[in-house]
């Protein structure tokens, strides 16, 4: 499902409510569940005028759209058109290092020389954080940045796995951690280097082990496309950086915290919807049910990173090949309803 919008970002606003005047007004019924209870939460089809829960939808919807907005059968909604499985255009795609051959497979002196940084960061005891291991198939690699190749697309996203800053919104120097109200977790020199390994793997054509499915009732997914260990990093939450203020009226649907500030006019987001990674896909939990609960198998975590907020979503616990994933998009906080999740 769409909605993971988490960590103080605003409560989603709705800005077209329909008014609910008689049992008998088909319009103010939701044609999904046949309920005009909720009149607050009923969606219009700007062509056929029909009304939907937005919590009905699938995929649900965060908030009303800003614009015009078509119902399931209006907008004659497909399956997004797969990204050719054509090893140049990923690279061109992604940007990935030419000197990459991605037809090959890894060779021994790469497996070894991997073996000996993760060995850095293997010890349970000290709970240090752990890079990813890509599928040995360099086929199956392909399959996988296809998948996300077509998501990002189909969402009108440009790929990045930095977070970006751009002209009219918050600029580089705002992302300060020591702004944060109350401070915020280091990461250490080792976890540094554990990360910045994920990103020169995934510089060389070498992916994370993660496919990105759609679903007609959750949208687009995440999964683990091969055994996936505990505290494990699955990857960086990036894309454009603004202040949350800027993006109290915003009906983007995975808005994340950067920055809670103790000067809440400081406070910074992440926006993924111009640029970002498979991060933006990766769906939020039910939390309002044990059910729910036992799905999530990542954690949210914002690190100071050499004097910057960065957010890395990491398992916490093993997680089975095929499992989806899913993380808890409310954090500690508790501010946004989750009941009408898939």
């Amino acid at each position: 499902m769409l909605l993971r919008r988490r960590t103080e970002a605003p409560k989603p606003n709705i800005h077209r409510p329909i008014t609910y005047e008689s049992p008998d007004d088909d319009d103010s019924r939701c044609e999904k569940c046949g309920s005009g209870d909720f009149p607050d939460e009923l969606l219009l089809c700007d062509k056929c005028d029909k009304g939907f829960h937005l919590f009905c939808l699938r995929p649900i919807l965060v908030s009303v759209p800003k614009g015009s907005w078509f119902c399931p059968s209006c907008s004659h909604h497909k399956r997004p058109k797969p990204f050719p499985l054509v090893q140049t255009k990923i690279i061109d795609f992604f940007r990935i290092q030419r000197s990459a051959d991605l037809t090959q497979k890894l060779t021994p002196d790469n497996l070894r020389k991997r073996k000996r940084a993760s060995g850095l960061v293997m010890s349970k005891k000290r709970r240090k954080l752990l890079p990813f291991n890509p599928t040995e198939d360099p086929e199956r690699r392909l399959q996988q940045m296809a998948s996300l190749a077509t998501a990002l697309r189909a969402s009108g996203t440009e790929f990045t796995d930095e977070l970006t800053y751009v002209t009219g919104m918050a600029p580089r120097s705002a992302n300060s951690a020591v702004l944060e109200k109350g401070g915020m977790q280091v990461l250490s020199k080792e976890d540094i280097e554990t990360l910045n390994l994920c990103k020169h793997m995934m510089n060389r054509g070498e992916w994370p082990p993660l496919m990105v499915e759609y679903d007609p009732k959750e949208g687009f997914t995440v999964q683990a496309d091969r055994f996936i260990k505990d505290l494990t990093i699955i990857t960086e939450y990036v894309g454009d950086v603004d202040y949350l203020n800027n993006r109290e009226n915003d009906d983007g649907d995975s808005t994340m915290t950067l920055l809670h500030a103790s000067n809440p006019a400081q406070s910074l987001v992440v926006c993924p919807y111009k640029h970002g990674n498979i991060a933006r896909f990766v769906n939020g939990i039910n939390n309002h049910t044990a059910d729910g609960k036992k799905k999530q198998n990542l954690k949210c975590v914002r690190y100071n990173v050499n004097g910057e907020c960065r957010v890395l979503l990491v398992a916490n616990r093993d997680i089975a090949k095929g499992e989806r994933l899913y993380y808890d998009y409310n954090g500690y906080e508790k501010e946004y309803p989750t009941e009408h999740f898939v």
